[in-house]
């Protein structure tokens, strides 16, 4: 049967031996959290805290820390969801293929919302201050909901198939918010709900928007879930969860009837600062100012559960929503985007920050020698596709050259590039554009550039696996100890104040350039070397392209942006970055220890 509740799953987890209990007391102020983490970390079961300090409900975590687990919690419902987007992103092949005709009807009446005349949330009231109080790092700005599910619509708006369901950074302590009366809602660039906001306050209307915590867990799924603007995400909670998403009404809000909680309030026309929060990216994110929810009701049901996750630099758990989320909407990408065979936004870079894709190249099939240029239609399109459009490093590839390339096997995927990549044609800036919220790398929030890395056609260079070429590397005052991170990408670590262009220009004489064609320049050569999610992470996270890319022998030609090998980015610190999340000790060995308790209690 389908989940009509989050401890309908939890309970359907213990009984296959998925989730561990933590008995004793814990702290919500960074120990539970930190247990959550170490559980993701180590693929452990998920986490139900039965007494949380200073609140009397329960909480519940790691719900989706594990592939396995995440595909077991949706084992007989994932088949249908994945046939209904397939059939959304090509109805002709569905219907060539007879099998899959008599689940499809099944398949739309599972997905249409459903007015409930029970809502076991609306059972009593309680208070933001009630709720167990997660702080996940200790320079959060104060306590964050961290699995919300948002609701709102255009003003007027009744219809349930016209709504957006989205996760957004909820704050509900800390800074200047009255307890209990008011919340941050960290909406960033890109989202419905922000298109709903505008409008009204346009009509001079107050927008009520609904803050749903727990029910079924294909909701949770659902609220990140990248739909199509014309599309409710409440379909897809009702096609993931093999059941109809039920709703109600309570004084003109809409309330999911299932959820364990629910925060009923009025968007203010205002701003109020919000964080700083430790974020996925792996950084705080700075205090700024942003939306805040007038709180008018706070309901929850009998014996309510609190879902939380973690969030910090990946993976965590919100990399398994995203490799989930990533399978279903495969099928719609090539529809969506024409060209696109795969893409990839990594998550171990942060997601947003880098962008791998393959695509077809079929311009001009006589010329002998092919170079990028459909791959360049579809990069672009790409940035204008959905989410998609923060990604910052955009790198593309053609099918053709590779038919087995992945965007999953990195080294495979950046070897190839930097073997075909003509430095001095295939590199394609969007500067003073918008970038993601959450990086600091440009020169003002949301405010950065973009480029775009295009290879097709034969490779030009051979790639050095070896450091043996580093004893004729010269390298200028402030630069040091150069480490190999794969073959062709070159560490070089260097002092702040060290010269980016004498690097450059050094390097414009090193016999052995065109073998290491790709340099990053970082603070700690050595950890950003050490394994691939940390070149990724330093990389990419830590560079803005207009600002901090450098090469050999740079130069403009018809206002193109050219160099030589090697190609340079300084992903250096920058003062305009906010400092990255790090791991407290003490905390952490008492996380364990919890762990280690509730694991021999069992």
């Amino acid at each position: 049967m389908p989940y009509n509740s989050l401890e309908s799953a939890l309970l359907d987890l213990e009984k296959h031996g998925m989730l561990l209990r933590i008995r004793e007391e814990v702290s919500p102020d960074l120990v539970m959290p930190k247990v959550a983490e170490i559980a993701t970390r180590e693929s452990l079961p998920a986490l139900l805290f039965e007494h949380v300090q200073n609140s009397t409900f329960r909480a519940a975590a790691n719900i989706f820390g594990t592939r396995e687990r995440a595909r077991f919690l949706f084992r007989k419902t994932l088949r249908k969801a994945e046939t209904a987007i397939a059939f959304h992103g090509d109805p002709a092949a569905i219907l060539k293929n007879p099998k899959l005709w008599p689940s499809l009807p099944s398949i739309g009446l599972s997905a249409l919302p459903v007015k409930s005349f029970k809502a076991p949330v609306l059972a009593q009231t309680t208070t933001l201050s009630k709720l167990p109080q997660i702080r996940l790092h200790k320079d959060d700005g104060g306590t964050f909901l961290t699995l919300p599910q948002v609701f709102s619509q255009m003003p007027g708006e009744r219809s349930m198939l016209k709504s957006n369901l989205g996760m957004y950074r909820i704050q509900t302590s800390g800074n200047d918010y009255v307890q209990d009366a008011e919340c941050g809602l960290h909406y960033q660039i890109e989202r419905d709900i922000a298109r709903h906001h505008e409008a009204a306050i346009e009509q001079g209307k107050p927008l009520k928007v609904s803050i749903w915590l727990g029910g079924p867990p294909a909701h949770t799924i659902a609220s990140i879930m990248p739909m199509p603007q014309e599309l409710s995400e409440l379909l897809f909670a009702g096609l993931l969860g093999g059941r109809r998403f039920r709703y109600t009404e309570y004084d003109g809000w809409k309330v999911s009837s299932d959820a364990d909680f629910c925060i009923l309030g009025e968007l203010a026309p205002t701003l109020k600062p919000e964080g700083p929060f430790g974020d996925h990216i792996g950084y705080y994110s700075a205090k700024h100012e942003f939306p805040y929810l007038n709180v008018k009701k706070v309901f929850c049901k009998k014996n309510a559960i609190y879902p939380f996750t973690t969030v910090g630099r990946p993976p965590q758990e919100d990399s398994i929503f995203g490799e989930l989320i990533g399978e279903l909407v495969k099928p719609i990408v090539p529809q969506s985007v024409t060209g696109i065979c795969e893409m990839n936004s990594v998550d171990a870079a942060g997601v947003h920050p880098l962008l791998l894709s393959i695509g077809k190249e079929r311009y001009l099939p006589y010329v002998q020698e092919r170079e990028p240029m459909e791959l360049l239609k579809e990069a672009n399109a790409l940035l204008g596709f959905n989410q998609v459009s923060l990604s910052k490093y955009v790198f593309i590839a053609a099918r053709e050259d590779s038919p087995n390339l992945s965007t999953r096997n990195f080294v495979d995927y950046f070897v190839h590039i930097f073997e075909r990549i003509h430095l001095d044609r295939d590199i394609h800036f969007q500067t003073e554009t918008t970038i993601d919220t959450l990086d600091y790398s440009g020169r003002a929030l949301n405010h950065g550039s973009k480029v775009i890395f295009a290879a097709a056609g034969s490779p030009i260079r051979s790639l050095g696996n070896s450091t043996d070429a580093f004893s004729s590397l010269n390298l200028p005052d402030g630069f040091s100890n150069p480490k190999l991170a794969f073959p062709g990408a070159l560490v070089v670590e260097a002092s702040p104040s060290a010269n980016m262009e004498a690097l450059a220009s050094s390097l414009a004489n090193w016999e052995a350039r065109e073998k290491f064609p790709w340099v990053t320049v970082a603070d700690d050569a050595s950890f950003t070397a050490k394994n691939m999610d940390n070149w990724l992470w330093v990389t990419f996270t830590r560079s803005d392209p207009a600002q901090d890319i450098y090469g050999a022998n740079s130069h403009f030609q018809n206002k193109h942006w050219a160099c030589n090998a090697p190609i340079l980015i300084d992903a250096r610190m920058k003062p305009q970055m906010q400092p990255a999340v790090e791991e407290d000790p003490k905390i952490e060995a008492l996380a364990r220890d919890i762990l280690y308790r509730a694991q021999k209690q069992k």
